[in-house]
């Protein structure tokens, strides 16, 4: 999956990486103009994935087009990717995107800032913009069988030590299908260019953590038990230029989604280790 990177495409330079943490945060500091720090970005990240989780069996592999976006409008915060599993519909041993299984998958993340909405500066500390935080996650497939969940709390923008402005939400989970709430979440993402080249591209490590916890075991059944937290870590190495980007991922799960590792009739993986390799274009 895609990474919550703010303003990734004024970081396309890294000359201009200082330029682009002085102005977001002047928009957040400016309350007599909301839209005067206004910017977005989009980029299409051609995927492959191996061991992705969950897992049935031994088939771990997929490619995927990722189309991802983020920007600031206003009051609003928003990041977004939608991704095309499987593009051309090949079927082999190894690959587990098959027919039958969701062709597209969506996530969404708007958070409305408190100061620009109320006028007011709310920093404090290491934190420099408060949010109301919403996430939203639809899956392509069948209406009321395939992913759609939502997520609602609030965030901040933190600063902290050698990572810099990270992003933090701590949200309350309501499943759309089931009509019900299901634990909490804690999510956090991050962006630090950290390796400078003399062309003005640069090394960036980038990632997010995804934290449930305080879920319902009972949401669960014979076949998928559930459990009460689990989660999944992303830590990435990538290359920037101006318009270009490749990069390698890895990624840890712990019964992510709160599915139990090994659990019930149908046994899904939902422990252990994936790999990602990643080559970007920036529109």
């Amino acid at each position: 999956m895609g990474l919550m990177m703010k303003n990734l495409k004024t970081f396309a330079l890294a000359g201009t990486v200082a330029l682009a943490g002085t102005a977001f945060t002047a928009s957040a500091a400016d309350r007599t103009d909301v839209h005067a720090g206004n910017y977005k970005w989009m980029q299409a990240n051609l995927m492959y994935s191996i061991g992705e989780k969950p897992q049935v069996g031994d088939a771990d592999k997929h490619d995927y087009l990722e189309l991802e976006f983020g920007g600031r409008a206003g009051v609003v915060d928003y990041y977004g990717y939608i991704d095309v599993f499987n593009l051309a519909n090949k079927q082999s041993s190894s690959n587990d995107k098959e027919p039958g299984d969701s062709k597209m998958f969506m996530k969404f993340a708007p958070r409305f800032s408190l100061d620009a909405i109320t006028g007011k500066d709310l920093s404090f500390g290491p934190v420099k913009e408060v949010y109301f935080s919403t996430l939203f996650n639809w899956g392509g497939g069948a209406i009321g069988s395939d992913v759609n969940e939502s997520f609602w709390g609030i965030g901040a923008d933190v600063e902290l030590p050698w990572l810099g402005k990270t992003g933090m939400n701590l949200y309350a989970n309501y499943r759309l299908n089931q009509k019900e709430w299901n634990g909490y979440q804690f999510s956090m993402n991050w962006f630090k260019p950290f390796y400078f080249l003399d062309n003005g591209s640069f090394v960036a490590y980038q990632g997010y953590i995804d934290y449930q916890f305080g879920g319902d075991e009972d949401q669960g059944n014979e076949f998928v038990p559930m459990t009460d937290n689990g989660g999944a870590m992303f830590h990435g190495i990538y290359w920037h230029s101006d318009r270009f980007a490749l990069g390698y991922g890895l990624k840890g799960y712990k019964d992510v989604y709160l599915l139990e590792d090994g659990a019930g009739i149908v046994g899904l993986e939902t422990t252990g280790w994936s790999h990602y390799f990643a080559a970007t274009y920036k529109f």
